[in-house]
């Protein structure tokens, strides 16, 4: 696709669901994100027992590997854990279609909340069945300086909500220790420019870890730049502490994108004449008179995002074809626009008058879209009386996160990971074809030739399952991993 990617990588104890803000950051100046949730993440910390460093190496490279044929520009960035990953993918994939960022990397483990005793960390790994059954706590001030947020993340962590793994045992930072001192080798292989981002004030390492990165990057005779940029007010968790636009900005700026275009303020986009962005703005129009909203996702980027406010069941962000999904359960119900007024369009952005119909309401209101490149990147309503909409519509919005399956789905697909041997070639198809079901839909694209018999057979799996529900094929995927990792356990 012409949109630009940035493939980012989660930290320790994450899902694919973190960097949520720099995912949203990116999406508004007219990139694609792509994440993945790393084996032993997602479900219970003690998941993470038995998984090693290659694990995750290989998870990453493999989701670098589906996803930078898609894209003529694509950008790694990594956070914590997922920076060393970044640096591994970028060195052992020989990186050069975009640029590398590497945020708060843990090159070294020195910070000024770290314990005395961490040196001793190498001793107690020899300890039979100790680094399996030890568990190390996350403990205040979980890597965030802003009070206010660290309250929140405190109050979650009590309320035992899984949205990041409050422990981890000690096999794992064994792991973690094993990829920092395989990032830390070959870093002057890395051919593409690099960003480093760091906090001067880092609870957990030290700005020797962002200088180390930048001195060993630059001094390889095919690196790109390398460059470095410290934060004043923010601990560890730089994507979300006080510092978090600033990071948003440099890395923006390093993606050669305006960094208002994070708050969908694009400029003129020079590849889009104003009669191209009339004619785009038409087919928008006539869908949304149609109530075909479907269609308008159609005319959008992959990650196209409808912005409805208010307080109420029909408001929130609908982002992609999850989004869609959302928007769906009360759209379908008879949703359109019409009485429709002139346009204004410039720099980017449609803004024109505009009437909601939805079972009896007529709400007033402008409709702003913004466009790039021939694609819509997203549209926003602002109702005249918002209090009426509330009204009409009644109940609480929807979640945009995970659903209770989504999580289950995620979490078998990490669970998958720790299978110790692979099964039969119809279980593995079976697996891919249901994943790529629940994830994705309907199978697209063409089938493969005959000389590539495995892409080929993967294809037909996944074309067999044709016309099954998104839900019914998580559900049947998560039944399956279950089975198999069931069985292995009776097994032992």
């Amino acid at each position: 696709m012409a949109e630009p990617g940035v493939f980012l990588i989660h930290g320790l104890g994450g899902t694919q669901y973190d960097l949520g803000s720099m995912h949203k950051r990116l999406k508004n100046a007219g990139f694609v994100t792509h994440a993945l949730t790393l084996p032993g993440h997602g479900t219970r910390p003690e998941d993470l027992s038995g998984i090693k460093m290659e694990a995750w190496l290989e998870a990453a490279r493999a989701k670098y590997r589906e996803i930078v044929g898609q894209h003529e520009v694509l950008h790694v960035m990594g956070m914590c854990m997922g920076a060393l990953l970044a640096l591994e993918v970028a060195k052992l994939e020989r990186h050069a279609k975009g640029r590398l960022v590497a945020l708060a990397p843990p090159v070294y483990i020195d910070g000024w909340a770290t314990p005395w005793y961490r040196g001793l960390r190498p001793l107690l790994y020899r300890i039979p069945g100790l680094p399996e059954r030890m568990k190390v706590a996350e403990e205040e001030p979980y890597g965030i300086k802003n009070e206010q947020l660290r309250a929140i993340v405190k109050a979650k962590f009590e309320r035992g909500e899984n949205f990041h793994y409050g422990w981890v045992p000690l096999a794992c930072i064994r792991e973690v220790d094993r990829l920092r001192a395989a990032a830390m080798r070959g870093l002057d292989q890395i051919a593409c420019p690099t960003l480093v981002v760091h906090a001067r004030e880092d609870e957990l390492t030290s700005l020797r870890s962002a200088h180390f990165l930048v001195e060993r990057i630059g001094s390889g005779k095919r690196a790109g730049q390398a460059r470095m940029v410290v934060l004043e007010d923010s601990y560890h968790m730089v994507c979300v502490d006080n510092d978090r636009e600033i990071v948003g900005k440099h890395v923006l700026e390093f993606f050669n994108a305006s960094a208002a275009g994070g708050f969908g303020m694009n400029r003129v986009d020079p590849a889009m004449a104003p009669a191209e962005m009339a004619e785009l703005l038409a087919l928008a129009r006539g869908v949304l008179e149609q109530g075909d909203f479907a269609g308008l996702y159609r005319l959008g980027i992959p990650d196209f995002a409808w912005l409805q406010p208010g307080r109420n069941r029909g408001s929130g962000a609908f982002l992609g074809s999850k989004g869609l999904r959302r928007l769906r359960t009360w759209t379908d119900e008879g949703a359109s626009f019409s009485a429709f007024g002139a346009a204004v369009i410039n720099a980017g952005m449609a803004v024109q008058p505009a009437t909601l119909l939805h079972r009896g309401l007529a709400s007033p209101g402008v409709l702003a879209v913004q466009m790039r490149k021939g694609k819509l990147l997203e549209a926003r309503w602002f109702p005249d009386d918002l209090d009426a909409e509330d009204s009409h519509f009644g109940g609480e919005p929807l979640s945009d996160g995970p659903s209770e399956q989504e999580k289950a789905f995620e979490a078998a697909a990490a669970l998958s990971r720790t299978l110790r041997k692979a099964p039969d070639n119809a279980t593995l198809l079976a697996m891919y074809a249901l994943y790529k079901q629940g994830s994705q839909g309907d199978a697209a694209g063409e089938r493969p030739g005959i000389t590539d018999m495995v892409g080929r057979a993967k294809h037909d799996a996944w074309t067999a399952r044709r016309g099954m529900s998104r839900e019914q094929a998580m559900t049947d995927y998560v039944a399956l991993v279950n089975r198999l990792k069931d069985g292995e356990s009776q097994e032992a």
